[in-house]
């Protein structure tokens, strides 16, 4: 006998064991609840078993798992706080035994799983499910006694059980409570983001920007590829994403890449992704821009800063939407829709070689081009209000603009677009001591009405100083002697295209407002390239002083 409760007692340790760790194998409590049902009859020669829960409204309870029911069976199994032996278990949080199922009248045998069963043959065990006093559901098992004595130590086992599953069923809804908040919440800001997008809440009434606007509704419902041409500044990316948050992918990714900010190898690993060992440095699979944006939205700023290598590789993408990761021989498919956007000429690129012909076809099949903000009538004074709005919200503050420096900002021509009024209203604003920004708070550049100046300190061609000043928005070139050691006369090609080049810097770079950066981006170079002229041309920048 003695060694028949060791037996039993070693039986169920190992019971309870095994059901902890299949527990914890998931958040899953009807799949692991099963598997436990299934150690219970392997270890215990469990007969028939129950799990009962509270059902998602919160009105009653049904059966969640069961060992030893048919389907249709479990089906039938829903009860009420109170109603037979399982509800009244629920309703007291007390464990009951049923001695004897065919002489007990508050078994109700909902299931009708039973029937076959010869009468008194079977007792019926069911204990409370519970988790710091609140009572969950019952966990239910048949049991075949040879006596009446048999139920204590499976009473003590069954709530120990129904302990673990009640953490598992707590920690399982707590998760997927978190899981629907962030549900809830990600629907909230993506809904947030469509309104900030919406088309009718881009700022700017002017003829040209209504053009704008008509076709990004016409277009965004659509999958066609979108060229956005404008200077810099103008708002392309605002326009991109006003093309994907009004489109059916508005709820998957937008996903942005500035093709001038990394170089080639990098570039077509942030685009294509790489396999582990690819090159030296690739110590782990990483998915590229195009797999992140499947099903969503791809926007390439800066499209004709591509070099010819990477040109191919998106062109077969554009073509086919497929395309293997570097290192790797998998071809993958995606599904994303391509926006791009350039301030470069790409006709001229075109023509000169250095952007393939092929892949500006691909890319311009619906163009938009923005307009700069000086060909904006009537834009500037929306714009102001609504940044100056947006920035008093931002930093507490409630400051306007008086008429002398409203005048002055209407006046200046925003060389820099969009961007360059945004960073100024920002500046204004914080930097304001009162309620009024008076016309010295401005920026130099803004209250001065004079343009950055570029002047010329190295010693220009002979060719230069025999030809007649060029009409220049800044100060004209000096003379000098030539550069020499070419054997070049002052006609000659060499000489006629570096003055043509040197011109087109120095008026840039005004238009630009000496802005290096801007300046590289309009001319088609990079800003170390446009260092190596500057200084190879002697040309530098002098802010006026007032």
């Amino acid at each position: 006998m003695s060694n028949d409760k060791e037996a039993r007692k070693v039986a169920e340790l190992s019971a309870l064991y095994e059901v902890s760790r299949t527990l914890g194998s998931s958040l899953d409590v009807k799949e692991t609840s099963q598997k436990a049902f299934l150690i219970l009859h392997k270890l215990l020669g469990l007969n028939r078993g129950t799990l009962v829960l509270r059902d998602d409204d919160g009105d009653g309870f049904s059966i969640w798992a069961a060992y030893g029911l048919t389907p249709s069976e479990i089906g039938r199994g829903r009860y009420r706080a109170g109603e037979g032996v399982t509800g009244r278990v629920i309703e007291t949080g007390q464990p009951m035994v049923v001695p004897d199922i065919g002489k007990e009248p508050l078994f109700l045998n909902r299931t009708q799983a039973r029937t076959a069963l010869a009468s008194g043959a079977v007792a019926f065990l069911s204990v409370p499910v519970k988790v710091q006093g609140e009572v969950l559901g019952a966990l239910s098992v048949d049991r075949i006694f040879a006596d009446e004595g048999g139920h204590e130590g499976d009473i003590r086992f069954l709530t120990v059980l129904a302990s673990l599953i009640g953490q598992a069923v707590k920690l399982a809804r707590s998760v997927e409570q978190g899981r629907r908040a962030l549900v809830q919440e990600k629907e909230r800001l993506v809904g947030e983001v469509k309104g900030r997008y919406r088309i009718d809440n881009l700022v700017g009434g002017s003829r040209k920007m209504q053009e704008v606007y008509a076709t990004v509704e016409r277009v965004a419902p659509t999958r066609s590829t979108v060229l956005i041409r404008g200077e810099s500044g103008t708002g392309k990316e605002l326009v991109a994403r006003a093309l994907h948050y009004n489109s059916p992918r508005a709820d998957r990714p937008f996903i942005r890449v500035s093709c001038a900010a990394l170089p080639l190898t990098l570039l077509e690993s942030e685009l294509f992704g790489h396999e582990r060992g690819a090159y030296t440095g690739a110590t782990e699979l990483r998915r590229g821009r195009f797999e992140l944006a499947d099903t969503g939205t791809l926007f390439l700023d800066e499209i004709g800063e591509l070099e010819p290598a990477t040109q191919v590789k998106l062109l077969r993408v554009l073509q086919e939407r497929r395309f293997e990761r570097l290192g790797g021989s998998r071809t993958l498919a995606v599904d994303v829709r391509l926006v791009a956007a350039t301030n470069r000429d790409l006709e001229k690129a075109v023509a000169e070689g250095a952007f393939r012909e092929d892949l500006y076809y691909r890319l311009n099949v619906i163009p938009i081009f923005l307009p700069p903000l000086r060909e904006r009538e009537g834009d500037v004074p929306q714009l102001l209000e609504h940044f100056l709005k947006r920035f008093n919200a931002e930093h507490g503050k409630d400051v306007a603009f008086t008429n002398a420096a409203l005048r002055r900002l209407l006046r200046y021509p925003w060389p820099g677009n969009v961007r360059e009024l945004e960073n100024t209203v920002e500046r204004v604003v914080v930097l304001s001591r009162g309620p009024l920004v008076e016309e010295d708070d401005l920026p130099l550049a803004v209250r001065s009405d004079l343009p950055v100046s570029v002047s010329i300190h190295a010693p220009l061609p002979a060719s230069e100083a025999a030809r007649p000043a060029r009409a220049l928005p800044g100060p004209p070139p000096s003379g000098g002697v030539g550069e020499g050691g070419r054997g070049e006369g002052p006609d000659s090609l060499p000489e006629t295209v570096r003055g043509i080049e040197k011109d087109r810097i120095v008026r840039t770079l005004q238009d630009c407002g000496g802005v290096q950066t801007r300046a590289a981006q309009a001319l088609g170079l990079t800003v170390r390239q446009l260092g190596y002229k500057l200084k190879k041309y002697g040309i530098r920048l002098r802010v006026p002083q007032v």
